[in-house]
């Protein structure tokens, strides 16, 4: 059981380095969040990075050979919703007359789900990786995952926070690169 609990945490860490670089880009912009969308933040990320593995080993164990075919798009639909969310953030920044009420905009719920997805959409393939395991282990699994994300992505939210009031006017361009650059090596490190 031990090994299973830190097997788990282990691929929580692992997933979460995404999400954790795109909450450090949202406290970056919003440096003046409060703890409640902080914490509406982390849940959805650790929602996300929850779901997509028991999705995958739904799909292992009922359509394995349609989810296949799907897999080899993982890597671009992440690079096209992160350079989507990035490009507009990025835009944003630069049109911004660079005061700090124009610079600091709420994420809003319809983005802050695309950044979800965006960020979880590689863990469908630990799916595979969990198949062995029976449902309330898969379960148990993503929960873990989902804890150790949630940690990690506040932990993001706060580094960005305050690094994101001493930016202030240049925390919008720098977050909007920082999900460009996650896109491209999600998309890059699947090609090898």
């Amino acid at each position: 059981m031990l090994f299973f609990i830190i097997n788990s945490a282990l691929l929580g860490i692992g997933l979460a380095m995404d999400a954790f670089s795109v909450s450090l880009a949202n406290g970056l912009a919003e440096p003046g969040m409060r703890k409640g969308r902080m914490n509406i933040i982390a849940g959805t990320f650790g929602g996300f990075q929850a779901a997509m593995p028991l999705i995958g080993w739904i799909c292992v164990h009922t359509i394995a050979v349609m989810f296949e075919g799907f897999q080899a798009l993982i890597p671009w639909i992440a690079l096209i919703l992160l350079f989507y969310i990035g490009g507009k953030m990025l835009l944003e920044g630069i049109n911004s007359k660079g005061t700090e009420e124009e610079s600091i905009e709420r994420l809003d719920n319809r983005e802050l789900v695309v950044q979800g997805i965006a960020t979880s959409i590689d863990a469908l393939s630990v799916g595979f990786a969990i198949a062995d395991y029976n449902l309330l282990q898969a379960v148990l699994a993503a929960a873990i995952i989902a804890a150790v994300t949630y940690v990690i992505c506040m932990f993001g939210l706060v580094l960005g926070k305050k690094a994101g009031t001493k930016l202030a006017g240049k925390a919008e361009i720098l977050g909007g690169i920082i999900l460009i650059g996650i896109g491209i090596e999600i998309f890059v490190s699947s090609m090898f």
